[in-house]
C-alpha cells in the first residue's frame, strides 16, 4: 500500500504572497485599498467573461494614478487559483500566478505563458484583443487565466475618472 494520497498531488502551491505582489507592484509603497461594487449593471457583463455569477458584492483593488492592482481567483478544475495583475491605462501590465492548488496545468506560473497577455486589451466585444497560446494539459488553468485577465481589464474601465486614468 502507498503512503501518499491523492490529496499529496493537489496541494497548494504559494508562488508569492498578495502582500509581496502588490509590494513588487508598488515599489515598496502599496497605495490603499479602493472597492469596486459589482452593481446589477455591471454583473452581466462580468457573468459573459467569467461564464457565471461572482458570489461577491465588491471586489478590492488597489489604484495608483493610472495603474491597478487587483487579486482575482478562478476555479480551474476543482480548486481556485490565485491571480495578481496589473492593469495600466487600459492594458495589462502584468500577469502573476499567487497561488495554484491543482495537480494538473501549474505551467500556467511561468512567464513563457504569462507574458503573453502583457500589453493587452480588451475588445469592444469583452474578449483579448490577442489569441493566448494553450498548454498541453493545462486548457483549464489557461482558460481561468484568460477569464481572470479579462475580468481585471473590465474592472479597471470601470474605475476610470477615479484615479485618473483613461480609456
Amino acid at each position: 500500500m502507498l503512503s501518499w494520497s491523492v490529496a499529496a498531488w493537489s496541494r497548494e502551491e504559494v508562488y508569492q504572497t498578495p502582500e509581496q505582489f502588490l509590494q513588487e507592484t508598488f515599489a515598496g509603497t502599496v497605495p490603499e485599498p479602493e472597492v469596486i461594487w459589482l452593481t446589477d449593471a455591471l454583473r452581466p457583463q462580468i457573468e459573459t467573461i467569467m461564464g457565471h455569477a461572482l458570489p461577491q458584492l465588491r471586489l478590492r483593488y488597489w489604484p495608483q494614478n493610472r495603474r491597478t492592482a487587483w487579486i482575482l481567483e478562478e476555479i480551474s478544475k476543482e480548486k481556485p487559483i490565485t491571480v495578481g495583475l496589473v492593469v495600466d491605462e487600459g492594458r495589462l501590465e502584468r500577469v502573476r500566478v499567487l497561488v495554484f492548488r491543482e495537480s494538473r496545468g501549474w505551467e500556467v506560473r511561468y512567464p513563457f505563458f504569462t507574458d503573453q497577455f502583457t500589453g493587452s486589451r480588451l475588445t469592444a466585444d469583452q474578449r483579448l484583443d490577442r489569441d493566448i497560446d494553450g498548454i498541453s494539459g493545462a486548457t483549464l488553468s489557461v482558460r481561468a487565466l484568460t477569464k481572470l485577465a479579462r475580468l481585471a481589464l473590465l474592472l479597471h474601465s470601470q474605475t476610470t475618472g477615479r484615479h485618473g486614468a483613461s480609456r
